[in-house]
C-alpha cells in the first residue's frame, strides 16, 4: 500500500473539518482499508456516520466542509457517504455523498458494507460492528449477481463506454472480483482480480494494458500500437469477453 503525507494530511483534514458534525464514526473502506491503496490512482472511500438527522442544514454544512478542503491535493479521490445510527440498517436507503466533487444521494451497497466489516479501517470513533448490521452470504451473492446483470451486462452493449479506461478498467476487476465472491464468499482487491482474470479466460492484451496503469511498476511497457487502433481494438475484445462471460456467472448463480 502507497500511502505518504498527502494522504494522511487529507485525512486529517477532513476529520478536523468534520468535528462540528460530531460524528460517531468514520471508516475507510476500498482500496485503502484493502491495504491496495495508492496514493494519486486509488480513490479515497469513506463512510462517516452522524449523530443527528441529516437535515437541510447538514447538507449546508457538508457541502461548506467539503468546500474548504478544496486545495488539497488528493482532494478529488476523496468520496464519503454519511450515515446515522437510524438509517444505516437500511440498505437500499440513499444516503447523503461527496464524491466527484458533488453531493447526491446514493445507498451503500452490500459490498461496502461487506468490506467495512471484513477490513474497514476505523479512523475515528466506534467500529462497524457497533453501529452496521451484518450482510450475510445471501444478501452479499444477491447483489453482486444484480450488479453484474443490471449493471454491467447493459454497460457491455453500450459500444461507446469502452474507448474509455475507466470502463475496461472497472469491467474487468469488478467481473473477477464478482466470480471470486460468488465461488468463494469473499472479496478481494483489484489487484488480486487482476492476477486472476487470466486464469478466468481474459484477453491477456487488454490484461496487461489494465495493470501497465494501474501497477505501471509490475508490468514493463512493451511496444505501443497505434492509439486509436488499439482503443477500438481493447473495446472489442473486452466486450466481447465480457458478454458470455457475465451472462454464464448470472446463469450459474441466478
Amino acid at each position: 500500500m502507497t500511502r505518504s503525507a498527502a494522504t494522511d494530511r487529507l485525512l486529517d483534514r477532513f476529520r478536523s473539518e468534520l468535528r462540528d458534525l460530531g460524528p460517531l464514526a468514520v471508516w475507510a473502506h476500498g482500496s485503502l482499508g484493502g491495504g491496495d491503496y495508492q496514493e494519486g490512482r486509488s480513490d479515497l472511500d469513506l463512510i462517516a456516520v452522524l449523530a443527528d438527522p441529516v437535515t437541510a442544514g447538514t447538507v449546508w454544512r457538508v457541502a461548506r466542509l467539503h468546500a474548504r478542503l478544496r486545495r488539497e491535493p488528493l482532494v478529488g479521490k476523496l468520496h464519503c457517504s454519511y450515515l446515522t445510527p437510524r438509517t444505516a440498517a437500511d440498505p437500499e436507503h440513499r444516503h447523503l455523498t461527496w464524491a466527484h466533487r458533488q453531493l447526491f444521494r446514493r445507498p451503500v451497497t452490500p459490498v461496502t458494507r461487506r468490506e467495512l466489516h471484513d477490513f474497514g479501517l476505523v479512523l475515528a470513533g466506534e467500529g462497524p460492528a457497533g453501529l452496521l448490521p451484518p450482510v450475510t452470504d445471501e444478501e452479499l451473492a444477491a447483489f453482486v449477481v444484480r450488479d453484474q446483470r443490471d449493471f454491467w451486462r447493459r454497460a457491455v452493449d453500450r459500444a461507446g463506454n469502452w474507448t474509455q479506461d475507466v470502463w475496461v478498467d472497472l469491467g474487468m476487476v469488478t467481473y473477477a472480483r464478482a466470480a471470486v465472491t460468488l465461488k468463494e464468499g469473499r472479496l478481494i482487491t483489484k489487484r488480486e482480480a487482476l492476477d486472476l482474470l487470466p486464469g478466468l479466460g481474459a484477453p491477456g492484451e487488454v490484461v496487461a494494458d489494465v495493470r501497465r496503469r494501474r501497477y505501471p511498476e509490475q508490468e514493463p511497457a512493451g511496444p505501443t500500437p497505434p492509439a486509436g487502433e488499439w482503443t477500438a481494438r481493447r473495446a472489442r475484445l473486452t466486450r466481447d469477453y465480457l458478454a458470455p462471460a457475465i451472462d454464464r456467472l448470472v446463469a450459474a448463480y441466478t
